[in-house]
């Protein structure tokens, strides 16, 4: 596989498993708290690092992700118990975690092989060449392992709990009169956002992680009022906005991961402006063609 198209399969891994949760957090009005994650992230990466003085994906996964789950925690309790609104609960607690990780790395980089650039703005142009060699045997990409081995376990988890996850999206109340725990599968949805968002980090950075979380989604969400349907179309916007951010990148010599998060601010804007029925300009031109109800 040549290294356009490894950098390509990567993108599109990262994007289709960002949107695919993305497309949970929109409905539940919670896009920023993947914001957040990719955010409060940072010390737990930076702990790992600490601890473990490798820059190995396991140590990572678990840092990052036991960080994800303490942010989610932490944004709930704010909300419910203290009574605190929930951007506000947001904003407090990604900025003061994240603040924590930028000390930490600002201290200890000179012990470690990491920076804030490394970890905020990641590189998909090195994917081809960090394989993942096992004796003298190369397997190929690690990012296309660790990206696909992710993108099939979030997939997993929408199929299997489609149905809890539907229900306590669209009716929390009906879900816990039933049986079914809203707080399990809140924290089961903050989980893979936080696994997803540390595997997609050191590929792709937290730009585009954020951008892939909101933006697919969005999009999709204005083009359909079927959540299966919004599902998937939010994984093949998020697949062309890697194949197409691509060559945009190639064409103007720029970042790859901003050429592709500025291809799904494009998508989002058509759709936002010539969607079929929720687009700006579609329902002011139909509108012009309706006859008035008093008038028919």
């Amino acid at each position: 596989m040549s290294g356009t198209l490894i950098i390509i399969f990567t993108g599109m891994l990262a994007a289709a498993s960002c949107s695919l949760l993305g497309s949970f957090l929109i409905l539940r009005r919670m896009s920023m708290l993947g914001d957040a994650i990719s955010h409060a992230v940072l010390p737990g990466i930076a702990l790992a690092f600490l601890f473990s003085n490798s820059r190995h994906p396991l140590p990572m996964l678990i840092g990052a992700g036991a960080l994800g789950l303490i942010t989610a925690f932490i944004t709930e309790t704010l909300h419910r118990a203290g009574r605190v609104q929930q951007d506000a609960s947001i904003g407090v607690t990604f900025t003061w975690l994240f603040a924590i990780g930028v000390i930490l790395i600002s201290a200890y980089a000179g012990h470690v092989d990491l920076d804030q650039e490394c970890v905020l703005y990641g590189e998909i142009a090195y994917v081809p060449w960090d394989t993942w060699i096992i004796g003298r045997t190369s397997l190929g990409p690690r990012a296309l392992w660790l990206l696909g081995g992710v993108f099939l376990l979030d997939l997993l988890f929408v199929v299997f709990c489609y149905k809890e996850l539907k229900l306590t999206t669209f009716d929390p109340q009906l879900a816990h009169s039933v049986g079914i725990s809203t707080r399990l599968f809140h924290y089961l949805l903050m989980g893979a956002v936080s696994l997803t968002t540390v595997a997609a980090f050191e590929s792709v950075g937290a730009i585009l992680v954020v951008a892939m979380l909101v933006a697919p989604a969005a999009t999709a969400y204005l083009l359909t009022d079927r959540l299966s349907t919004m599902l998937i179309l939010a994984m093949v916007i998020g697949a062309l906005c890697s194949v197409f951010g691509y060559f945009m990148a190639h064409a103007l010599d720029a970042s790859i991961a901003g050429a592709m998060a500025t291809v799904a601010g494009i998508f989002f804007a058509a759709a936002f402006l010539f969607a079929p029925r929720h687009g700006l300009v579609t329902r002011r031109f139909l509108g012009r063609f309706t006859i008035p109800a008093e008038r028919a």
